[in-house]
């Protein structure tokens, strides 16, 4: 995994502490509370990025005593905390909105202040199509989770951009501190969806339904000479997945030929999973299922 993704997590800090020095200036040409409202999630992506970049350095490390199956899930860790943040932000900004639903006011230097908040929104869609690719080459969750968490935030961004120039077009003044609210809302369940895929990572749920089934037509396919294969079981920790299963051969077969199925079918896996941790517990026919996956 690679020092790639470590610079790239790096990159992430100083592209947050860009977007959100932008955000911030926008926000203090104008006044608005929308842009304040923008700001203050740039605040969380730093946090994230930071969070994500040390999760990624701990993941990295390699097995020992303590933890024989390595670091991974500490990527999931950076992504409940990058959950957690978004909703904290979200109570800010609704404080925020209130404030000028009471007392609202007009922006002020409002093309200028939206010029640089728009730059700020192109550079985090930028990042955040490169952060998908690579999360997605290294099956890294917190990658994922950030890209996710900026795209939900380059999102936000264009309907707060449209708001306040329809602020300072038509002079209605409260459509700011709505806007700011709509914002909150918006990454309150962008925070919520986040936690829940990342304490899914947490708590070992099986890969998706789909990534099931071709690894059952897999064992399917590339175990010839077993009989069946039953009891599978998958789960995902970080970049890893991992795969058991029973893989019932003939009584008569021997240990090398058992184990030469096994390596067919653990290198057609890792072929089609990547980083992948395959327990394969051969048996004789007797403890045949009758159920599972039919060798082919």
């Amino acid at each position: 995994m690679a020092p790639s993704v470590e610079r790239i997590a790096a990159a992430s800090v100083a592209v947050a502490l860009a977007v959100l020095a932008l955000k911030a200036g926008a926000w203090w040409l104008t006044g608005s509370v929308a842009l304040l409202a923008d700001a203050l999630e740039s605040v969380v992506n730093v946090a994230a990025a930071v969070a994500a970049f040390f999760a990624i350095r701990l993941s990295a490390l390699p097995p020992d005593a303590n933890h024989p199956y390595g670091h991974a899930k500490a990527e999931y860790f950076s992504s409940v905390l990058e959950g957690a943040l978004i909703v904290v932000a979200a109570v800010l900004i609704l404080q925020q909105a209130w404030g000028a639903w009471i007392s609202p006011r007009a922006p002020d230097q409002a093309p200028v202040g939206l010029a640089v908040s728009a730059l700020a929104t192109g550079l985090n869609a930028a990042w955040a199509a490169l952060l998908f690719r690579r999360g997605r080459t290294a099956r890294s969750p917190a990658l994922l989770a950030d890209a996710r968490h900026l795209l939900a935030d380059v999102v936000t961004s264009l309907g707060v951009l449209l708001g306040v120039a329809l602020v300072a077009l038509t002079g209605i003044l409260r459509l700011d501190p709505i806007l700011a609210a709509l914002t909150a809302l918006n990454i309150l369940f962008s925070g919520w969806r986040l936690m829940r895929e990342s304490v899914g990572g947490l708590m070992d749920e099986a890969v998706a339904p789909e990534a099931l089934s071709r690894i059952r037509d897999l064992v399917g396919r590339s175990a010839q000479g077993a009989i069946e294969a039953h009891d599978l079981r998958t789960r995902h920790s970080g970049r890893f997945t991992f795969v058991e299963f029973h893989l019932v051969v003939p009584g008569a077969m021997s240990v090398d030929e058992a184990h030469a199925i096994c390596d067919r079918v653990e290198a057609a896996l890792k072929e089609e999973l990547g980083t992948a941790v395959i327990t394969i517990h051969v048996e004789p026919e007797g403890k045949a299922k009758h159920r599972g996956v039919v060798v082919l």
